[in-house]
């Protein structure tokens, strides 16, 4: 169990990922959780009472969904104005939440029952960077396998079109062009032909629901309107053509999908965003072991490979990496990101840069 100290420091860290990923009003609004949160609600003591691991868990998070669902829904016109960032002040923030929580103290309890489902299509601009060096390395040809695809719209990666940084890539009719701000050279072109996409999720999600659409809308940060804006269009494409999504286990998952038949000339690809902090570490460990094992049965012509977008959270960044076989399998790190992908810098991160000492001590992921 989480002490309260523990819990107000989650929100401390939040607090310093918002305001490195460009975010001041989550910043405030973090801040504000942070130092005035009380147990006068069930919702604030349940929070300051965590049992699990606050940061892991992504509790911030969850609770400023609930919270901007609120918004959204235009039930409270004081939160409206935190949202939109005409009330900066701490101590009139920390009023509004304690009146907020009062007032809508059941409608915001469920918001702490599961993680965030961000389902961020700009994600997919990171993962086609990876799958880019996947097919510099075997070929054009690559079947994807994506854990934790949530609703799917990273599956929509071969239907989306891609600018990067002046490389493009994906199909000229395309509805959605991804073009993260671009923080290098750009990527040399490449051939690539995605074959097939397919994914898991522990919960899957079906995003033409109307009521889940709002659930999505209300995980997307209020000062970001360009990422609701590409949120309708991915639910719009998927309701044009579904992806697949088995219920699954992640493990089980991988393990049965990597001893199907692989089709000659097309690589196989591991691929997930912003998932493995959630497994529990003897799903991760089966994952890490079956891709081992595949791997090293792998050929020139059946090879694996391994794209992932995952926090480094001392940095507040994304690491963008690739593995593949045949070969060592060693863990290739090719770019940094925002969260969201609004940015992306090819390349390892900067040497020699200092993180908030509020996050040091962060756990790193392990691939």
């Amino acid at each position: 169990m989480a002490t309260e100290e523990n819990v107000r420091g989650a929100f401390k860290i939040q607090e310093y990922y918002c305001r490195e990923m460009d975010a001041p009003i989550y910043a405030r609004l973090c801040t504000a959780i942070a130092n005035g949160l009380t147990r006068e609600s069930k919702t604030g003591a349940r929070i300051l009472d965590w049992t699990g691991e606050p940061t892991r868990d992504a509790l911030p998070l969850r609770f400023i969904g609930g919270l901007h669902a609120l918004v959204l829904a235009g039930v409270d016109h004081d939160l409206a104005a935190i949202f939109s960032g005409k009330t900066t002040d701490e101590g009139a923030i920390i009023a509004t939440l304690g009146r907020v929580l009062m007032r809508h103290d059941d409608a915001l309890m469920p918001w702490l029952d599961g993680p965030p489902q961000t389902n961020e299509p700009g994600r997919s601009g990171a993962l086609i960077y990876g799958l880019l060096e996947v097919a510099r390395r075997f070929g054009p040809r690559i079947e994807i396998l994506e854990i934790g695809s949530s609703g799917g719209l990273n599956l929509l990666i071969d239907r989306y079109r891609f600018d990067l940084g002046g490389t493009i890539v994906g199909p000229a009719e395309s509805p959605l062009t991804i073009t993260p701000e671009w923080r290098g050279d750009p990527p040399p072109a490449a051939a690539i032909d995605i074959v097939s996409t397919r994914g898991c999720d522990i919960i899957p999600l079906d995003v033409t629901d109307p009521a889940l659409e709002r659930r999505l809308a209300a995980y997307i940060w209020a000062e970001k309107p360009e990422r609701q804006a590409r949120l309708k269009t991915a639910i719009e494409m998927v309701r044009q053509s579904r992806v697949r999504i088995d219920h699954a286990d992640a493990a089980d998952w991988v393990e049965a999908r990597l001893a199907e038949p692989q089709a000659l000339s097309v690589t196989r690809v591991l691929m997930h965003s912003v998932v493995w902090q959630y497994l529990p570490e003897a799903v991760a460990d089966r994952i890490r072991k079956a891709m081992a094992t595949s791997g090293a049965n792998a050929t020139a012509d059946r090879p694996l490979g391994w794209v992932s977008m995952e926090p480094d959270r001392a940095l507040a960044e994304q690491v963008v990496t690739v593995k593949t076989w045949p070969g060592d399998g060693s863990r290739t790190v090719i770019a940094t990101a925002h969260a969201h992908a609004a940015w992306i810098r090819p390349g390892a991160p900067a040497a020699g840069r200092l993180a908030n000492p509020l996050v040091e001590a962060a756990a790193q992921v392990r691939l």
